[in-house]
């Protein structure tokens, strides 16, 4: 990309992670950091391995998705409930910098992986443990998935429309936000190691709290007014207007117009300037108490014309609008490729397969992507020989099903 160079050691370099974690929320977390230069090693069990291998779309017997959480990761297959598999984890975390892991909790403790053990032998480790509730209280021994994190958390409330069940997003939102807070977590984990004699220490991330850390004012507002909010459709609560609307061609377009100047050239846009010069709707709060009136004066103007026409006509207003992209629409976007958002990696079929590319966009250490997720047990032999496990000891394991 224009401005941005290649040329500098990625910021992470030199970093040795960890990967205990399955399917999505340790994973994601390992894979930001492999993008930034980190050494990702992945530990999967020797048969079948991380379950994403198989979720949702797959080509020559991979899921897509693998292909994206996995890339710039290596794969090593050991067997941790086997007091042999868990010997060799120690011998791979001395060296460690990083480890990341979503088991329930007290499943590391059990195979005597603990933070305590680990951090005995390998001081300078960050060990990052993700879970449901956290590593305390009451719920801590439950199962959580990040759906569970999300209601929760307070989200799945909020999504939908009144009187009709609570909805989910169409992605993981919960275990995505709680790998970027455990990104957050090490990142100034590895910023205290440096100011304080190289020790490491233990990062906690629930997937409930990540989720009702993004949750704005919801408690305060109960607890100052009362107030339970609730589900609210398409709109913004509290912001007006915000919302979607329906065009001619029965597209949807997304207008926000909650800016007080931005708003008055909505009005006049439409047509309406009897409420874009109406004092009780010059500033937000007086817009949110009369948002059926907004909302609908927009909603008049929006069925007349097509989305295409719609757009072209917010957009020489300079009021802020778009429409809701599917996969098609984002492949095809100019501003998509311009900013080179869209990258393509060669499978090892040779199939050439376009994924998403890496963010954020730094000007002189950029991340990158080495590719597609790797082979189950692809890097087994290398890390273990680095590990000083050898070739005779590594068939002897290989015998007994540990790798």
């Amino acid at each position: 990309m224009s401005g941005y160079k290649n040329d500098s050691p990625l910021p992470l370099a030199g970093l040795k992670v960890i990967e205990l974690g399955q399917l999505i929320a340790g994973p994601f977390a390992a894979k930001l950091l492999g993008e930034f230069g980190a050494e990702i090693i992945k530990i999967e069990p020797p048969h079948g391995g991380d379950p994403l291998r198989q979720w949702r779309k797959m080509v020559d017997g991979t899921s897509l998705w693998w292909h994206v959480q996995s890339r710039n990761k290596k794969s090593v297959t050991l067997d941790l409930k086997s007091p042999a598999g868990q010997d060799i984890l120690r011998k791979i975390v001395l060296d460690a910098d990083i480890l990341i892991e979503n088991f329930r909790p007290g499943t590391l403790e059990k195979w005597g992986l603990g933070w305590a053990e680990l951090s005995a032998k390998n001081p300078k480790l960050i060990m990052v443990r993700i879970s449901g509730y956290g590593q305390t209280g009451p719920y801590r021994d439950l199962p959580g998935f990040g759906a569970i994190g999300e209601a929760m958390g307070g989200l799945r409330y909020l999504t939908g429309y009144p009187d009709l069940p609570p909805v989910r997003c169409g992605i993981s939102i919960g275990d995505s936000v709680t790998a970027l807070y455990a990104v957050i977590g090490i990142l100034l984990a590895l910023q205290h190691r440096q100011r304080n004699a190289g020790n490491g220490q233990c990062i906690d991330v629930a997937l409930y709290e990540s989720v009702f850390a993004l949750m704005e004012s919801l408690v305060p507002e109960y607890d100052a007014c009362g107030f339970v909010r609730g589900p609210s459709g398409s709109t913004l609560p509290g912001i007006t207007p915000s919302n979607s609307y329906r065009c001619a061609d029965g597209k949807y377009v997304l207008i926000a117009g909650n800016g007080d100047s931005i708003f008055k050239r909505l009005m006049n846009l439409i047509g309406r300037n009897d409420l874009g010069d109406d004092p009780r709707l010059a500033h937000n709060d007086g817009r949110t108490a009369h948002a059926d009136l907004i909302d609908a004066a927009i909603g008049e103007w929006t069925a007349q014309y097509d989305l295409r026409t719609v757009l072209q006509a917010l957009s020489a207003a300079e009021v802020p609008a778009g429409y809701p992209y599917t996969a098609a629409d984002i492949v095809a976007d100019p501003h998509y490729a311009a900013r080179e958002m869209i990258r393509t990696i060669t499978l090892p079929s040779g199939r050439s397969l376009k994924v998403p590319a890496v963010v954020p966009k730094l000007s002189a250490t950029p991340g990158q992507i080495n590719g597609g997720g790797p082979v189950l047990g692809e890097h087994t032999d290398e890390v273990l020989e680095a590990c000083g496990v050898n070739s005779e000891a590594r068939s002897q394991l290989r015998a007994r099903g540990i790798i």
